[in-house]
């Protein structure tokens, strides 16, 4: 993640909750805001609800996952925090990537039908 910093205050994940824009999905809840930078930033959450930390960390790993492979698409400059949901422990990664791909473009992060290549 060559142009992504790690989001790990817990106020910079308030501020997006409360003022950003969000889409959903089932495997995901996305949050994002402008941030004035150059750079942006990713937060990953995952609940208890997940499973055990085993489970919580494979999702968090193909959430970071599917951010890099895709980071060279997505605008710069945007605070962004991905939630996950209990579906996202038990599905595919070609699932995942859909479900993430078609969140970045509705929430305008993404250019329209090109991020799918």
């Amino acid at each position: 993640m060559e142009h992504t910093v790690s989001l790990k205050q817990n106020h910079e994940f308030r501020r997006l909750y409360q003022k950003g824009k969000s889409a959903v999905s089932p495997y995901f809840a996305v949050y994002c805001r402008p941030n004035r930078r150059s750079v942006s930033r990713l937060g990953i959450t995952t609940g208890v609800k997940l499973g055990n930390a085993v489970k919580r960390n494979r999702v968090r790993r193909r959430i970071r996952e599917l951010y890099r492979t895709h980071e060279g698409q997505l605008l710069p400059g945007y605070d962004i925090v991905v939630v996950a949901r209990t579906r996202a422990v038990f599905a595919s990664y070609q699932e995942l990537r859909h479900s993430f791909l078609r969140l970045m473009r509705k929430l305008e992060l993404a250019p329209p039908r090109e991020a799918e290549r």
